[in-house]
């Protein structure tokens, strides 16, 4: 379908998404397929099909070379070719390659690197191919490029917009730096579901922080405007609701209501168009039957004509061809005209698109204006990119050496590295450690393990640039403290006798720093488990360690919430690092020994089971709330409390904060103001992380317990206070009625104001007295905030 005739379709959405997979390109979704058969396609041409707005409100430069390319050149702009492997960067890059080049075959690489041999490759073709069109090297820049950042979760964990900008800033600068122009990042994708291995790379569980992280990277890496050269092109994915597979199995069907998709798992992705992502992502899932890479009402119709976005969206790797396996395709052809008229324009590896649809173009006048729509967005794309104007931009290779790992950029990366950690339990003061002599004892293989402080996009990170844990530790510990190390186990191996080795150093310390938890491997892309307990390695280790009476502190290492109830329960304290980076031991050091006090908080809870999974804090109260009343019949699990291990917004400091009462004003314009006093009543300087939820408790259709509308980091220093008021506009308090989209009710509304999702310090009410609709997703617009 093409945009122009967009707006045709009624606004349904998953009875409508289950049936639009039909031939024509230009076929409503009101037709039953029994009827566009019997339409007659010169009907059907002189009705709907028309140039393309992505082609007509493109420059005349743009115009000009869809004019002048053969319809060979026109799919070739549709290919993105892998030049390598993740872990063999540039290796398919053959003479045959540039051949492909010169005939204008190619128009992206990913798993490309480095300044020169790309800018070889570029020489090549805007200087040999017939028409000078360059090509867009890719690559997963998803937490740094050399500099490798805490991974994505973390980064979220640290509640800090802007601590997630100044990270992709670096990111963009070090990838344009060896060539680079576009990454596929950020991943938006919401999920409450830790056994999915893939929320290691997103910021958790919830659509109002999901959003403002998404807007974050995409200013960090795509700056102020995308023809500087430091800057790259922001791919935000997985478009849509690829968080929510069944079971938590990566790749798996999404069977989510209307309401979920619009209020929980959409919010980041409208909040990324609007911050002015250049690209998009589609996922591999499937919602109620249909793909997102052949979800023509999800791309076309919301994405592109209801937000309005204009840039260029790409599959996911293989994405087209698997049209196929999900059996709405038979052929390799089918599949690539499904994802053309749905708005793919770029197919990632499969070849698809660019080899199997060619007849079907020249026999489909829609489908002909589909693809000059595709090949405008993609060369509109290169042209913000400045690649028609200044192609070897990005090919200094004495910049590229200047640049990779600076001082400051390691100083940054220790820096995001202590505010994302977590600090989930501090009994008696076990943490920060005394300064006085002592001996600590560090036990568990992760201690050393500098792969797995890497994450699971490592780009082009290395393990020689990474400060382990251990050598944090041992380099940063005060004077007169001894730090001994025992590996025990490490979650892929187990040693015969390391167990009681490590037992033996545990007991001839004073305090044992245990580090035990997930591996890299463990986390990431199809990296499902359907247990999300300790390796067995590692709660065997656990139990060892404990067993000796010790004080012990876990040291969590980790991509996802891990249910760990007994170990929390028999630890003095649980520190939890994520997987940190290059400068993790350092931070980790930083954080242990005192320096700074930890302020990270839980972008998603911790589960007491797996079997309590999918669980959110935001989740509708029902008929029969949850009560901890065994006696009475209520919405909970019969073995275990009613609450998480940890929740939402959960994270604990080595000072202590008091919340004055939640005042509130609204204002003429019907904004609303609240503002309440937090003071450091303890004796150590720290940030607090306010959090601000909502409550609409009487609506035409049943609200979440709470939901997040504003949160901020601030450093208070001890005995002093600071005023934080946040301003709320009552679009935010809107609710998505299907059928009407997104309306606000007139009533009262609930606000509350603590330290995390369940340590509410404060509470009021406002009514809203006017109804209206927004158009806008109620959780991805942004909370004014002003502190004094």
């Amino acid at each position: 379908m093409t945009e122009a005739s967009a707006g045709s379709r009624p606004k349904l959405l998953i009875a409508l998404l289950s049936g639009t997979l039909v031939a024509s390109a230009c076929a409503s979704s009101s037709i039953a397929p029994s009827q566009a058969a019997s339409t007659s396609i010169e009907e059907e041409s002189q009705s709907k099909c028309a140039p393309n707005p992505s082609l007509t409100n493109a420059s005349q430069r743009v115009q000009s070379l869809v004019s002048q390319m053969t319809l060979d050149e026109k799919l070739g702009q549709l290919n993105q070719a892998a030049g390598g492997r993740s872990k063999s960067l540039n290796s398919k890059l053959t003479s045959d390659e540039l051949e492909k080049v010169r005939r204008g075959e190619i128009g992206s690489y990913l798993h490309v690197a480095g300044a020169e041999p790309l800018g070889e490759l570029q020489k090549v073709a805007v200087e040999e191919s017939r028409l000078g069109i360059p090509l867009l090297f890719a690559m997963d820049v998803v937490h740094g490029y050399r500099t490798v950042f805490p991974v994505p979760l973390a980064m979220a964990a640290s509640w800090d917009p802007e601590l997630w900008e100044e990270a992709a800033r670096i990111s963009a600068d070090e990838a344009s730096a060896s060539g680079l122009h576009w990454t596929f990042a950020p991943m938006v994708d919401i999920s409450r579901d830790p056994r999915w291995g893939r929320i290691v790379e997103g910021a958790g569980a919830d659509p109002y922080l999901g959003s403002r992280m998404a807007v974050a990277q995409v200013q960090g890496y795509q700056g102020e405007d995308l023809s500087d050269s430091t800057t790259i092109l922001a791919a935000t994915k997985h478009f849509g609701a690829y968080g929510a597979p069944t079971g938590g199995r990566d790749y798996g069907s999404a069977d989510i209501s209307e309401q979920s998709l619009m209020e929980v798992y959409l919010p980041p992705f409208y909040a990324a168009t609007k911050a002015g992502t250049g690209s998009m992502m589609t996922a591999f899932n499937d919602i109620a039957g249909v793909p997102s890479t052949a979800n023509e009402y999800l791309i076309d119709d919301v994405l592109r004509a209801e937000w309005g976005f204009d840039g260029m969206i790409v599959s996911d790797w293989n994405a087209v061809a698997e049209l196929i396996n999900h059996g709405v395709a038979e052929t390799e052809e089918q599949a690539g005209t499904l994802a053309l008229q749905a708005g793919v324009d770029m197919d990632m590896t499969s070849m698809v698109l660019p080899t199997k649809i060619k007849a079907a173009v020249q026999s489909d006048a829609c489908l002909a204006h589909d693809l000059d729509a595709a090949v405008a967005r993609i060369l509109t794309t290169k042209e913000r990119l400045g690649l028609f104007d200044t192609p070897m931009a990005y090919h200094n290779p004495e910049r590229e050496k200047t640049t990779l790992l600076k001082d400051e950029f390691r100083r940054a990366a220790r820096h995001a590295a202590v505010k994302s950690m977590v600090l989930l339990k501090n009994e008696k003061q076990t943490l920060p450690l005394s300064s006085s002599p002592q001996t600590i004892a560090v036990i568990g293989g992760l201690a050393e393990d500098k792969l797995t402080q890497l994450g699971s996009w490592r780009a082009q990170g290395k393990t020689d640039d990474v400060v382990s844990l251990l050598e944090g530790l041992q380099r940063n510990a005060p004077s007169g403290t001894t730090v001994t190390y025992a590996a025990g186990t490490h979650p892929s191996s187990e040693s015969p006798g390391a167990i009681q080795q490590a037992v033996d150093t545990a007991m001839d310390a004073d305090q044992v720093l245990l580090v035990i938890g997930e591996d890299f491997d463990l986390s990431g892309e199809a990296r499902s488990r359907s247990d999300i307990a300790l390796p067995p390695s590692q709660s065997e280790l656990a139990q060892a360690i404990f067993a000796t009476g010790k004080p012990v502190t876990v040291i969590l290492v980790t991509g996802r919430p891990l249910a760990i109830e007994d170990e929390v329960a028999a630890a003095d304290a649980v520190l939890n690092t994520w997987m940190l980076g290059v400068e993790a031991g350092n931070a980790l050091a930083d954080v242990v020994w005192g320096s700074t006090s930890p302020a990270g908080r839980l972008p998603i809870e911790f589960p007491r089971r797996t079997g309590a999974v999918p669980h959110t804090y935001s989740e509708y109260p029902g008929g029969r709330p949850a009560d901890p009343d065994l006696s009475k019949d209520t919405n909970r699990f019969m073995d275990i409390p009613i609450t998480p291990l940890f929740p939402f917004g959960h994270g604990l400091s080595y000072s202590s904060f008091d919340y004055s009462d939640l005042q509130s004003s609204v204002f003429e314009d019907g904004q609303i103001e609240l503002s309440t006093t937090i003071t450091n009543i303890g004796d150590v300087d720290a940030d607090e992380v306010v959090q601000l939820y909502m409550r609409d408790p009487l609506a035409t259709i049943a609200r979440p317990k709470r939901e997040l509308r504003g949160f901020t980091r601030v450093s208070i220093p001890a005995g002093e206070n600071r005023q934080v008021s946040f301003t709320i506009s009552p679009d935010q308090t809107a609710l998505y009625r299907v059928g009407s989209g997104w309306v606000v009710e007139p009533g009262q509304i609930d606000f509350m104001i603590g330290a995390s999702a369940e340590d509410i310090r404060s509470k009021t009410s406002v009514t809203l007295t006017h109804d209206r609709s927004t158009g806008i997703p109620a959780s991805a617009i942004e909370t004014g905030i002003r502190i004094k």
